[in-house]
């Protein structure tokens, strides 16, 4: 059977939309590339650009996607996995998926498992207390702890922890690990991994950047978003004190606390979902 030419974006349309994408991405990154001028820190924001480890020039660089061609000149034509063909660039599937094929089968296999289970919700991000859990060192954001050492530890013992996320419990201190009532490992993400997750909504990120080029821009900056969003609420029911950035805290130690939490996890858990089916789509499209 032959192959179908992807459909074309003709050169008055498509520099539009790349111009529209670097603007958004610009405003995502500003506060990072204002504070890196000034070589201030941000325990929040920053964790958006050093856990996941992509640039903010990486970031507003836009992608039509897999299956879409763009005619006339573009600066796709020297990036890498891209092809040209009767004056249109269009992305390689048959190179990228030669070089990043274990990578894409691995994130479709997890988003499919992750869509198909139900948001476990309770949790109310007792993860991030259980990274200061009796600790004596310095902790891993400068931030004092909103309700001091002895408080902290108590909250954590009041509570059942039922962290689900690897790379959440594997930062949790010596103290902490025997309270977690699962072992996750890496292993074990594919068969543990569920959207009521902030850490696995927030990955949605991560797994659209191992992508790369076959996500089209939009897809890549709504799973940005999120995960900023994500890492808001995160840090707001930690037990760190956020008020010097503007936020008030969600005590989750409280009743009221607890329900607000809740509330936002299973928001999030839906907006998460609808952006783990884009990619899901994205990968069946590369390995179809």
């Amino acid at each position: 059977m032959p192959v179908t030419a992807p459909p074309a974006l003709d050169a008055s349309t498509w520099p539009s939309l790349a111009a529209a994408h670097a603007e958004r991405a610009d405003a995502f990154t500003a506060g990072r590339r204002e504070r890196r001028s000034r070589q201030q820190k941000h325990a929040i924001e920053d964790f958006l650009f050093e856990y996941y480890p992509v640039t903010p020039a990486v970031l507003r660089r836009w992608h039509p996607g897999v299956g879409v061609a763009l005619e006339g000149p573009a600066p796709h034509e020297g990036w890498r996995w891209y092809r040209v063909e009767a004056d249109v660039v269009a992305l390689d599937v048959e190179a990228f998926v030669a070089d990043r094929g274990d990578a894409v089968r691995f994130v479709h296999g997890l988003l499919t498992a992750t869509l198909g289970r139900p948001a476990l919700t309770g949790c109310f991000g007792l993860h991030e207390w259980a990274m200061v859990y009796r600790e004596t060192d310095e902790h891993r954001h400068p931030l004092p702890l909103r309700l001091g050492p002895a408080g902290t530890d108590a909250v954590v013992e009041s509570h059942r922890i039922r962290c689900t996320h690897f790379d959440a419990y594997r930062f949790f201190t010596p103290d902490a690990v025997e309270l977690n009532t699962l072992r996750p490992t890496r292993a074990s993400m594919t068969a543990m991994e569920q959207p009521g997750c902030l850490h696995a909504g927030m990955d949605v990120y991560k797994w659209a950047t191992k992508l790369g080029p076959a996500v089209p821009g939009d897809l890549l900056l709504d799973c940005f978003e999120l995960a900023r969003d994500i890492r808001t609420l995160d840090m707001q029911a930690s037990p760190y004190d956020v008020t010097t950035y503007g936020l008030d805290p969600v005590a989750i130690e409280t009743p009221e606390g607890k329900a607000e939490y809740v509330a936002r996890q299973r928001g999030f858990a839906e907006r998460g979902n609808a952006l783990r089916a884009r990619l899901v789509a994205v990968c069946e499209a590369l390995l179809r």
